[in-house]
């Protein structure tokens, strides 16, 4: 590995590939359709299988959802809407609400209030009820925060709204909101609610709490900047590596993962596919392994946690 950052210039040969990006989408499909054909099965054993592999396999779509938003799982572009809003169905999240706010949260990594992914841990006053309910929630693994980045980053509609003024941008939001819903509204009436919830709800539940850590590891407790309104200038890619954290995982998971743990790289290059980003050449600064870094972001506070950074709270995290 090399000490100094590659310059982006010298990584243009790490480009997305049709070939790459349809076996990667088989395999989330493949696990998918495994995991399904387990929690079906009356004998618990399988049942219990099917639940771990289809929450593998529902933290797959979520990565699947985040590449098809950069553009980078396949060469040719226009296959990532189609691909994507598949995705966006399994991860529920609307696919125009994704591709608007990651893109936002790109542009504005490092500033806390102005990125709209971190700007409800600006430090202020809380009340009492939320930092037990955030200590509490943090502390047993209720995946609470992943709960609540779905709904108030790509489903709550009036903020998204005066994020973008933009009539059609307004339009495709509603519109993927809306079909995601009566999908949804589909699937439990022709399978019926209480089968549906005993197939996939605990796989449901153990993807939201994998991605509760992935989604936290990634720049919780890391000091951010604050605007307090002034004009400021976005961080480019290429330095905001001090504002984010990658956990590395397994390297057979990282590859199921398309190395979605390698964050740091990615928002220092985000032209790169996520399976190519093994092929950058660059340990960052703040890669750590990742049950270490589990086992001492638990023993911290979740108020702490997420509404300090480790300047502020003497944990290096």
């Amino acid at each position: 590995m090399q000490a100094t950052r590659p310059r982006p210039a010298e990584l243009q040969h790490l480009r997305p590939s049709n070939l790459a990006g349809a076996l990667a989408v088989a395999a989330v499909a493949l696990i998918t359709g495994l995991g399904i054909a387990l929690a079906v099965q009356p004998r618990i054993l399988l049942w219990v299988a099917g639940q771990f592999v289809l929450a593998l396999a529902l933290v797959q779509w979520f990565v699947v959802l985040h590449e098809c938003g950069h553009d980078t799982l396949f060469r040719t572009r226009r296959v990532h809407p189609l691909v994507g809003r598949l995705a966006a169905a399994f991860a529920v999240i609307p696919y125009a609400c994704w591709t608007r706010i990651h893109g936002r949260h790109h542009r504005w990594t490092g500033w806390q209030d102005l990125d709209p992914t971190t700007a409800a841990l600006v430090p202020r006053a809380r009340p009492r009820a939320e930092r037990v309910i955030v200590n509490v929630c943090w502390k047993l693994s209720i995946p609470l925060f992943s709960i609540i980045y779905r709904l108030e980053n790509y489903w709550h509609l009036p903020r998204l709204f005066r994020l973008f003024p933009s009539r059609t941008e307004r339009i495709r939001m509603v519109r993927d909101a809306a079909i995601l819903l009566l999908l949804y509204a589909v699937v439990a009436w022709l399978v019926g609610p209480v089968t549906l919830l005993v197939t996939i709800g605990p796989a449901v539940l153990i993807s939201l709490m994998a991605e509760d850590v992935l989604l936290l590891s990634q720049h919780t407790h890391i000091p951010q900047h604050v605007s307090h309104g002034a004009a400021v200038r976005p961080f480019p890619a290429i330095e905001q590596e001090e504002f984010s954290r990658s956990l590395r995982l397994p390297a057979w998971l990282s590859m199921l993962l398309l190395h979605f743990d390698a964050h740091e790289l990615h928002h220092m290059y985000p032209f790169v596919p996520g399976y190519r980003l093994h092929g950058v050449a660059y340990t960052p600064q703040n890669e750590v392994g990742y049950w270490g870094w589990i086992r001492a972001a638990k023993r911290v506070p979740g108020e702490v946690f997420l509404f300090q950074n480790r300047t502020e709270s003497g944990w290096e995290i």
